[in-house]
């Protein structure tokens, strides 16, 4: 990438390396899918980065010093738009960096971003072969020890939890899903998150007109009842108010 050093304000920082979002649909669809769960899983929270396929750099004053992380989670810098993430100016690099692995990129995965991704200090390193064909195990999970990686061991389910996130990784059908223990529910995209909530609106709606017709119902019998109780009590008090019929003039 061609810059010309002559002064800060003048240097040239690229928001794109012309480099294809995922070698395949597959890696793409599933950076896509990673990319809007977590999205919508942090919406509420405005002190969060997450994104993706962005250009960062982490050399003030060098734009060859960048990389273009798949998908990437910043607590405390805000969200708002960038074209670019330099580090510098962001006052954090990211806690969270995830890379899903293929047949050109795994290599340099586990080597070089790993440790590049360690010397910036990024907090955890994941990594996800969708294909479950290039990695020693389709999920990798690593977190900052000192100056390097450290293997986050996996659950017994294979998962591998993300102390950053607070959330738990999982290969599912080929797509990444993430699961909130505390909340015990998978991430969502904004879709599904749109579909669920519709559903549970269509639920507590069903729930209402149930409760109500069997408020109706009970009405409707304890109406019937304090009838039958009254006709009742008439015919008692017409039967204490006739002449006995041994009774004499």
């Amino acid at each position: 990438m061609p810059y010309a050093p002559r002064g800060e304000s003048e240097i040239v920082y690229p928001a794109s390396d012309g480099k294809p979002m995922g070698e395949t649909e597959l890696h793409r669809d599933a950076l896509i899918d990673a990319l809007l769960r977590l999205k919508e899983h942090f919406k509420d929270n405005s002190a969060v980065c997450v994104s993706g396929y962005m250009m960062m750099y982490y050399v003030e004053g060098n734009p060859r010093k960048s990389i273009s992380p798949d998908v990437f989670v910043t607590f405390g810098v805000g969200r708002k738009q960038r074209r670019i993430y330099r580090i510098w100016e962001e006052g954090s690099p990211p806690h969270f960096v995830l890379e899903f692995s293929s047949e050109k990129t795994y290599r340099n995965d586990l080597r070089g971003k790993k440790a590049l991704y360690a010397e910036i200090g990024i907090t955890e390193y994941f990594l996800c072969d969708v294909e479950g064909r290039y990695l020693p195990t389709p999920l990798m999970g690593f977190r900052l020890a000192g100056k390097n990686y450290g293997a986050i061991p996996p659950n017994a389910d294979g998962s591998v939890p993300s102390a950053g996130l607070g959330l738990e990784l999982s290969l599912r059908e080929e797509r990444l899903g993430f699961y909130d223990p505390v909340l015990k529910r998978w991430l969502e995209t904004p879709a599904e998150a749109a579909v669920a909530q519709a559903q549970r609106e269509v639920t507590a709606r069903r729930r209402a007109e149930s409760a109500v017709e069997r408020e109706a119902e009970a009405r409707k019998k304890a109406e019937t009842e304090l009838a039958r109780l009254r006709e009742e009590i008439e015919r008692m008090k017409a039967s204490s108010e006739s002449p006995s019929e041994n009774s004499q003039d």
